[in-house]
């Protein structure tokens, strides 16, 4: 019989599966997230010689020792493509002790066995992600951390993953975070404003820098601002992180016959006024000693803490990246105050404190806070419109708050607390978890491949010794 054609009145395209498409949508994107790599690499690669190049210009060396730094480069160049075809496992890691556990998985303290350095590693379990539908937060969590090179983002050497599990192997930031910080570290339990200004001042820088790489953060709270070994603050936890990518999208997963290679891969060079209620000092104190009682089981639990998210986050109906500088409002009324201005005894309870914050954001009268730094707070805490540090950061680094500040050089000079750090593993900062072996359960194996190029390995990482 005469084949129909495209043209004919009869002609209709042949149905597809959506199993079908899905394998066919798998092995194309396989394909050329793989020659994309390829392309990035030497595009990386090329990179990494013209900063040589230009340090070499600048230091005004000489053509023999030019020459030394080249041959030099190219053999880190070619340990660094050695040791990128290695596939690196849990073998390749001794654990040391388990430093952070939370609804998905865990952080472990872990040791590199051919250099001896010292890691952080996060541990998240591959069939959580999928059924809580945590694929897209996870995406952007791996590609934040490759793609940040500066100083305000926990650093990211190498990500892999097993039957089981995703990992990221991190810097360990012996310090701890701003959650131990508020609790164990100070006597009055609240910071100075002196103190308060280096945090918030730093924690400006390092929001901005992700915010610069078009990502909103959204779970900005004490716990994810980590404390290095010098007392400066570096971000973390991206797990709620939300980018410009569609990989980064939930909706995203729940139909994956539209993929696309380059959602898998890293594109490069990419005064008011509000009524007090007065509270006597026996009620901020017992605020204060409740919340810091509860605050740990908060941190660990699948539930968290709503107290830091901003009002429209919640409503779904559309936010930027301002709501982070609402997250970091709250963190400096509790740095000063001894405690969030929406804590409650219920998730639920502070949910609706939150919603209604022009009536339930108040200001203890026995805990007295400049009037300046009162201001800065009602600036961050504000609607999404008027919030400072939105469209331009400069609005907010201006604030009056923040005089004197050495935004250039502020990571240089010393921390406002000094950190006792005894040892390169030195774990006192952090609570105590018990070991425990971790959960394996298997997903479906038609269902893996959304984890693709989800594995990476920094140059300095490999070549340091």
């Amino acid at each position: 019989s005469k084949a129909l054609k495209m043209g004919d009145k009869n002609y209709s395209e042949p149905s597809l599966s959506t199993h079908t498409l899905e394998k066919v949508k798998k092995a194309k994107v396989t394909i050329e997230t793989f020659y994309s790599n390829l392309l990035n690499q030497q595009i990386e690669r090329e990179g990494r010689m013209q900063i040589l190049e230009k340090s070499m210009q600048q230091e005004g060396l000489s053509v023999d020792q030019c020459e030394k730094k080249r041959v030099q480069h190219a053999q880190k160049e070619t340990e660094f493509l050695r040791l990128k075809r290695t596939r690196l496992g849990l073998g390749d890691f001794e654990m040391l002790k388990v430093i952070g556990r939370g609804a998905f998985g865990e952080v472990r303290l872990v040791q590199k066995k051919d250099t001896g350095h010292i890691y952080a590693m996060k541990m998240l379990r591959k069939k959580d992600m999928m059924d809580k539908e945590q694929v897209a937060h996870v995406r952007a969590e791996r590609d934040i951390l490759v793609e940040a090179e500066n100083p305000w983002v926990v650093k990211m050497f190498y990500s892999f993953q097993d039957t089981y599990n995703l990992y990221l192997i991190m810097e360990f930031l012996p310090g701890g975070d701003m959650m131990t910080l508020l609790i164990f570290n100070s006597k009055t339990d609240t910071l100075t404003e002196e103190q308060t200004q280096f945090y918030m001042a730093e924690s400006v820088l390092a929001i901005n820098s992700i915010h610069e790489l078009g990502f909103i953060h959204r779970d900005i709270k004490p716990d994810n601002l980590l404390i290095d070994a010098r007392g400066h603050v570096k971000l973390s936890d991206f797990g709620l992180c939300t980018g410009l990518k569609k990989a980064h999208s939930t909706d995203y997963y729940r139909d994956l016959t539209q993929a696309q290679p380059i959602d898998f891969t890293n594109p490069l060079n990419q005064p008011q006024f509000l009524a007090t209620r007065p509270l006597n000092a026996n009620d901020s104190r017992r605020k204060a000693e409740t919340w810091k009682s509860k605050r740990r089981k908060l941190a660990y639990s699948t539930v968290g803490t709503p107290d830091y998210i901003a009002p429209e986050v919640f409503q779904q109906s559309g936010y930027n990246l301002s709501c982070d500088w609402w997250s970091l409002g709250v963190i400096m009324y509790e740095s000063l105050i001894g405690y969030p201005p929406f804590c409650s005894e219920s998730p639920q309870e502070t949910y609706r404190k939150v919603m209604n914050w022009r009536n339930t954001l108040v200001f203890p009268d026995e805990v007295p806070i400049s009037d300046i730094a009162r201001n800065l707070i009602l600036s961050l805490c504000t609607d999404p419109d008027k919030r400072l540090g939105f469209p331009e950061v400069e609005s907010l680094k201006e604030h009056a708050f923040f005089k004197g500040v050495d935004w250039i050089h502020i990571r240089d000079r010393p921390a406002a607390i000094t950190m006792a750090i005894k040892s390169l593993t030195d774990t006192s900062n952090f609570d105590e978890f018990p070991d425990a072996d971790l959960k394996l359960d298997q997903i479906d194996e038609n269902k893996d491949w959304v984890f693709i190029n989800y594995t990476y390995k920094r140059f300095e990482g490999l070549t340091q010794r």
